[in-house]
């Protein structure tokens, strides 16, 4: 296997990282427009592989907004493979260039969405992952396998809704994503900043775009943003965190693959992040078209071109080098409620949690890129061991859950060293009755 990663900031970054622990590939070239950062990761990947059979990772310049430029660097390095690890908006230009050059395709987030233009908040328009669905039959076609939503979330998360389906439940009320965290950053001072762990570009489109939400018995709908908030009481030390409805792809994902009444996501995102992103979407900072702005600037007069959330993006610290910075977990798991094998009314929360000082320690990642990462690189070995295998446009869903959860949590070197845990917790009342926010029935 010989694997193309395309982009190198914190998710591509510890992509390299991880897989320089595993033997699976003969070769990983980390492309990025800024070369100089994927000589940094290459670097770091090449002075920890555990291969010893001469450098496997190679660096590259590529603009992930061309598609030719993809085509032509896969068929350079003979990727078997093409990782994109780049923002979503540059997810069709590299789904295209990996399908020219006759390579499979990975990603972790899906092709964007577009609000419905008279009914955002109650009806959808184009979901996300919807232009890259449109294309399967002609992935089918070539034999060529697209492996979408292959991150944390969607990803894990989607490989245990499967696992939950197939081993824990009879039926299905509800597969929900909850992800939440304690996270903070440190500033100088030693006093938590504003810091997004993430790249703040994906987050404001995932959280300011219409959330959807599924049911068996009206399909995708949608809703305002930060809609039906609830605390969800995550474990590890986390402890109870409010969740709100954001855009996601397990809800577009889980429903293609799985049978269940409802599928959500909520995001624990807290009041200051939400202030954050109500006041960007205010200010109308959260734009993705240019915009002109006049230099102020007597030596160089005129205006350019900006876009408003490149700026945003711009002017914050890169999540990538926070890490040292970064105390706390991140959780992410879903809830799934409905009848056990048993017949009998179950629910239980499938979780995995990655502590910062861990991640650091052993990868140099901080932990929510690395939670991220993981994943697609464990899909990867799964592909090549021929233990996942399939054609068409596919989501995480459609493969056997168990041994991508054995390959998680076994000790290294045999696996990844990162245990999951099922946490069964006490059924919720039907509806029409008194609710009180889930609890773990034990630990």
């Amino acid at each position: 296997m010989r694997i193309l990663v395309v982009g190198s900031g914190g998710v591509g970054d510890a992509v390299a990282r991880i897989a320089a622990r595993r033997v699976f590939f003969e070769r990983m070239v980390v492309a990025d427009f800024d070369v100089a950062r994927a000589d940094r990761t290459v670097a770091a990947a090449n002075a920890r592989d555990l291969a010893r059979v001469g450098p496997r990772f190679v660096a590259a310049r590529v603009d992930a907004s061309d598609p030719a430029a993809i085509t032509a660097l896969a068929r350079e390095h003979g990727a078997t493979h093409v990782l994109n690890a780049v923002d979503p908006r540059f997810v069709m230009s590299v789904f295209q260039g990996a399908f020219d050059a006759g390579a499979d395709y990975l990603d972790m987030a899906m092709s964007l969405s577009r609000p419905h233009p008279e009914r955002p908040y109650e009806e959808t328009g184009v979901k996300l992952g919807d232009a890259q669905f449109a294309a399967d039959s002609r992935w089918r076609d070539a034999g060529r396998l697209a492996l979408v939503g292959m991150g944390v979330e969607p990803g894990l998360s989607d490989v245990f809704a499967r696992y939950a389906v197939d081993h824990l439940f009879s039926e299905v009320d509800e597969l929900g994503t909850r992800d939440g965290a304690d996270l903070v950053v440190l500033g100088d001072d030693g006093e938590p900043v504003f810091a997004p762990s993430f790249s703040i570009w994906t987050t404001i489109e995932e959280c300011l775009n219409p959330p959807v939400i599924w049911e068996a018995d009206r399909g995708w709908y949608t809703v305002p943003p930060f809609s039906e908030p609830e605390v969800f009481d995550f474990p590890g030390g986390i402890g109870p965190v409010e969740c709100v409805h954001v855009e996601h792809e397990e809800v577009l994902l889980m429903p293609r693959f799985l049978g269940a009444r409802k599928v959500t996501f909520k995001y624990g995102l807290g009041e200051e992040f939400i202030a954050v992103l109500r006041t960007l979407h205010t200010l109308g900072l959260d734009r993705t078209e240019a915009v002109p702005v006049r230099s102020a600037d007597p030596a160089a007069p005129g205006s350019v071109a900006v876009s408003p959330r490149d700026v945003v993006a711009a002017v914050l610290p890169d999540p990538a080098a926070l890490g040292e910075r970064m105390r706390g977990k991140t959780c992410a798991g879903v809830l799934v409620t409905g009848r056990g094998r048993d017949g009998e009314p179950r629910e239980v929360y499938l979780h995995h949690i990655v502590d910062n000082a861990w991640s650091m320690a052993e990868y140099g990642a901080q932990c929510v890129v690395w939670q991220t990462a993981v994943n697609p690189v464990l899909a990867l070995e799964l592909l090549a061991r021929g233990v996942w295998s399939g054609a068409g446009v596919l989501g995480p869903e459609a493969f056997d859950a168990v041994p991508f959860l054995d390959l998680l949590s076994a000790p290294e070197p045999v696996g990844y060293g990162s245990p999951w845990t099922l946490e069964e917790r006490t059924p919720r009342p039907a509806a029409g009755t008194a609710t009180t926010p889930s609890t773990p029935s034990s630990a």
